[in-house]
């Protein structure tokens, strides 16, 4: 496969009708959320909006964003470069009766012209590796008020010394991953004060990514039984679950929630 043929595989492969995209559930973006919510009242900031300017970057198909919609008082920007991914959240939103809250935006969030200082708050629900993580927190500073809050979920080590098969796998997948706190430590630096952090769940992997994504692979990989490409893509999603299924006590998603300094 040429470049173009591997990225409308992948696609297919994480079709926008999939409940999410990315690992996450409703309770783990709504405690988010509340986090932060409640680190703001306890500032007591008379200057701060009422009603927050929100941009969800990466906003994929949008599952994060209608619970955005659903208890943040204000008005969200979606981001994402895949059209059909904004179109199923122009759906899903309709169906909720949220859509007059959400503004979609088809476009690359590494390269996003929006004025500085624009949101109140920046969504990255699994989204910043996309960047890098420190990258990532870097231009969402640019785009946060002063004392502005980002929630960002990233892929992080749970443990030390995980097994070797564990590491070599993510030393070629994602080799920027380091542990959480050397994570804090990076938000930090660039410029902003942690407010909290946890794990996603377990569940949190299953119910809403791997579990419909294995039965989609299943169906691909009838599909395409003759095309030994496409089945080689197949298997790697395959390996990535079977990782998390091993060692998934070893590393995970974890939520970084802080304000700019």
């Amino acid at each position: 496969m040429d470049e173009q043929e591997h990225w409308q595989f992948f696609y297919e492969i994480f079709d926008a009708s999939l409940p999410r995209l990315g690992a996450g559930d409703d309770a783990s973006t709504r405690k988010a959320l509340d986090m932060l919510l409640s680190a703001k009242l306890q500032r007591k900031d008379a200057s701060a909006p009422t009603k927050l300017r929100i941009l969800d970057i990466g906003c994929g198909n949008g599952a994060q964003t209608i619970q955005l919609a659903r208890y943040a008082d204000g008005a969200i920007t979606a981001v994402d470069n895949h059209q059909p991914f904004l179109d199923e959240l122009q759906r899903r939103a309709e169906a909720e009766g949220l859509s007059g809250k959400i503004e979609l935006c088809l476009s690359d969030m590494r390269a996003l012209e929006m004025e500085p200082g624009t949101f109140d708050l920046v969504w990255a629900e699994g989204s910043l590796f996309i960047m890098g993580f420190r990258e990532g927190l870097e231009a969402c500073h640019d785009l946060l008020t002063p004392s502005g809050l980002l929630a960002a979920s990233e892929l992080s080590w749970l443990q030390p010394d995980p097994p070797s098969e564990c590491q070599e796998f993510f030393a070629h997948q994602y080799p920027a991953m380091v542990d959480i706190a050397a994570n804090l430590a990076t938000i930090k630096s660039c410029g902003y004060e942690p407010l909290g952090h946890f794990t996603l769940p377990e569940s949190a992997w299953w119910a809403s990514l791997y579990h419909p994504l294995e039965d989609r692979l299943r169906s691909l990989r009838e599909q395409y039984a003759t095309d030994p490409e496409r089945i080689e893509v197949i298997e790697s999603f395959h390996l990535q679950i079977e990782m998390y299924r091993k060692y998934s006590s070893y590393y995970g998603n974890v939520f970084y929630l802080m304000r700019r300094r």
